[in-house]
């Protein structure tokens, strides 16, 4: 039983170890994007979240009005 407790750790321990060296590996493999880049990407990203959230704020706007309307309308 103990021996097989060290099979169990041992193939642990390989298996973290070649899955390390992967990561390693892949890692050198990768391009990075150069400061203009993520400069650019960032810029688009700001302003994409500035125009959905002035998007869905004009969504709001109008179903609240039309629900407010309704309400007031069934009241009566």
């Amino acid at each position: 039983m103990a021996g097989e407790l060290d099979v169990k750790q041992q193939s642990w321990i390989e298996s973290t170890r070649s899955y390390i060296g992967d990561i390693r590996s892949e890692m050198k493999r990768v391009t990075w994007p150069n400061r203009e880049q993520v400069k650019s990407t960032t810029v688009v990203v700001i302003v994409s979240v500035f125009i959905f959230a002035a998007f869905f704020k004009i969504c709001d706007t109008v179903l609240e009005k039309t629900v407010v309307k309704a309400e007031a309308a069934l009241v009566k």
